[in-house]
């Protein structure tokens, strides 16, 4: 089992990138604060020289050095001079400590928010870097909640490493003058500053768990209300809405208690550091007094000044112990947030160094396997050959493989064995952004983006003209209907497109990729749960973009693929026949069976 320790030094190692980048405003707020924690004790050792000109001899402090005592305390000086001096020294070391502050603090904001930018683009990068596969295994509530929430808690914990560091150099300039001062007083205090350290050590820890279960509370609200969202018809179709409210107060309950528990055991660090301070206090004085003043080991004005900078300190204490509770409350979010930024344990495609040329010969599967997971395979020694222009239908029951098979083209995934040629080339060995530039899909879920209808159909060629948009759109069927739309090509689709139809959906998608121009075009049941206008429009304008183009096509309905150059048709992941459809009916064999249950029975189930 791996300590809370360990897994902490790794989250702050993953956050190191961010604070080279922007290392010039953490460093000025650290100089900053150091420089701040310098004036403050140099006005409060001030009070020394102060307090003694109006205290027992009057005698003047001196330092021993000629210079400060001469010209800044002004030793030959009446005691209402030196007060002046002493008193101008005050005053330009709190002005400087007030500007300097105000610097650090404001460092401190910028260099936080660059961290909190940089992680929240690093997070980004990685969710775009890692396979499709594991988008498959992650809930979208946990990937929403950790860009959101999470960045959010790791900011507070940013916003507590940075107090530690302002408050930490201000009780350093602290020790050192008490130090200074009476090192026995010193070791008396610290030793009980100490004993409280240890004390709220065993809470700290049990925040620190409680800020885990926020974490994954926030996430499970997250995951229901995004569940919600995108189900929303069928909760309503099937009369789910007070079920599905339920569920979500019940999430919302849970992240509600989660955060009121660790509230509740964070907030005893204020109370509990005041009260044990303020008896250290009490304490010290009385030591103070009847052991250090009343014996003559320690002058008044030197207990007044250790005193006054003990009290400036004591807040400083508080300050800091509260930053640890902010610490161990909001560290989950950083451990997660580093946790999904890190690359272990996320699958990636290794890219290729060769840019993909158009397709020449053909695209060759080679005893190719595939498994989502071990012991669960999908696509089982599969050997196909896609000739260059030319179409090739895929049939088969749901769960044969089909769409599978087409993921793997556009390498979404890769084969667990054997290997796909483009042109007698491994697709691994392609860069995959020109891979894909050669390839289109038009599936049967298209997603529409809450952008404009131009925006749509323009996404993966941004350089297009408006011309060219147009020109895309009418060759898809999707001009008249653009046109009709309140503000044209500028018209919001909304999100999901639900200003538009279903038909229409796949018409832009065919704009899209009419716009794209493709090598290789892939048809994943497009024309799916389409009435039958709308099908017909949608196959009107799928012929013309499969004009010239190398095509793949998954047959929703078997008249859609009838003119096909090769059927292959697939049961339980593997290729059980293939060939031309004349061909294959003649041999009535699996593809047979599916035409005779769709034209001679006049059955129109999906296949």
């Amino acid at each position: 089992m791996v300590a809370p320790s360990s897994l902490l030094s790794r989250d702050l190692q993953t956050l190191l990138p961010s604070f080279r980048k922007y290392w010039l405003p953490i460093a000025l707020a650290v100089v900053f604060s150091v420089g701040t924690a310098v004036f403050e004790g140099f006005s409060i050792g001030m009070l020394v020289p102060f307090l003694q000109t109006f205290t027992e001899d009057g005698a003047a402090f001196r330092t021993g050095i000629e210079w400060v005592d001469a010209h800044l305390l002004g030793v030959g000086a009446s005691k209402i001079g030196r007060m002046y001096r002493i008193c101008g020294l005050i005053l330009v070391s709190t002005l400087c400590r007030s500007a300097l502050s105000y610097l650090a603090s404001v460092y401190q904001v910028i260099g936080r928010a660059r961290i909190v930018q940089d992680l929240r683009e690093r997070v980004v990068n990685r969710l775009s870097e890692v396979a499709l596969s594991h988008y498959a295994t992650t809930r979208t509530g946990e990937v929403m909640n950790s860009v959101t929430n999470e960045v959010s808690r790791t900011a507070r914990a940013l916003t507590a490493l940075f107090g530690f560091v302002a408050k930490g150099t201000l009780m350093g300039v602290y020790v050192a003058l008490m130090i200074w001062i009476s090192w026995k007083l010193s070791v008396i205090a610290l030793s009980a500053l100490l004993l409280l350290s240890i004390a709220l050590k065993a809470l700290l820890s049990r925040i620190q768990s409680s800020g885990e279960e926020i974490t994954s509370a926030n996430a499970n609200f997250a995951d229901r209300i995004s569940e919600f969202v995108r189900g929303i018809r069928t909760i309503t179709a099937y009369n789910m809405r007070a079920a599905e409210r339920d569920r979500l107060h019940q999430a919302a309950e849970r992240s509600a208690e989660s955060v009121i528990h660790t509230s509740k055991q964070s907030r005893l660090i204020q109370p509990l550091s005041q009260g044990i301070a303020s008896a250290v206090l009490i304490l010290l004085v009385v030591v103070a007094v009847q052991h250090f003043v009343l014996t003559g080991a320690l002058s008044m004005a030197f207990l007044l000044t250790f005193l006054f900078a003990l009290f400036r300190m004591v807040p400083n204490v508080h300050a800091i112990n509260h930053q640890r509770g902010t610490w161990a409350k909001n560290s989950a979010g950083l451990s997660n947030v580093a946790s999904l930024i890190r690359a272990a344990g996320k699958p990636h495609l290794a890219d290729g160094a060769r840019t993909a040329p158009s397709l020449e010969e053909a695209i060759v599967f080679e005893d190719v396997s595939f498994a989502y997971q071990a012991e669960q395979t999908v696509l089982e020694d599969i050997d196909l050959r896609v000739e260059q222009g030319r179409t090739t239908a895929l049939v088969g029951a749901s769960g044969a493989g089909k769409s599978t098979l087409v993921d793997l083209i556009p390498r979404f995934y890769d084969p667990t064995e054997g290997r796909i040629l483009y042109d007698g080339t491994d697709l691994r060995d392609f860069d995959l952004r020109s891979l894909r530039d050669r390839i289109a899909i038009v599936s049967q879920d298209t997603h529409i983006f809450n952008d404009t209808a131009r925006a749509n159909i323009a996404y993966g060629a941004p350089d297009a003209t408006p011309a060219q948009v147009r020109y895309a759109a009418e060759q898809a069927n999707a001009l008249e209907f653009i046109g009709e739309m309140e503000d044209g090509f500028d018209t919001m689709l909304g999100e999901r497109g639900v200003r538009v139809s279903g038909g229409q959906r796949q018409r832009i998608a065919i704009a899209r990729a009419l716009l794209q121009d493709p090598d290789l075009l892939i048809l994943d049941e497009a024309t799916s749960d389409l009435d039958s206008i709308s099908e017909r429009l949608v196959q009107q304008s799928l012929e013309t973009l499969m004009q010239g183009r190398t095509v793949i096509a998954i047959a929703h309905r078997l008249s859609t693929i009838e003119n096909a150059d090769w059927i292959v048709v697939l049961e339980g992941g593997r290729v059980v026949e293939q060939g031309p459809y004349d061909v294959l009916l003649e041999k009535r064999g699996q593809l047979w069976k599916y035409h005779s249950v769709q034209f001679d029975d006049a059955q129109q189930e999906p296949i």
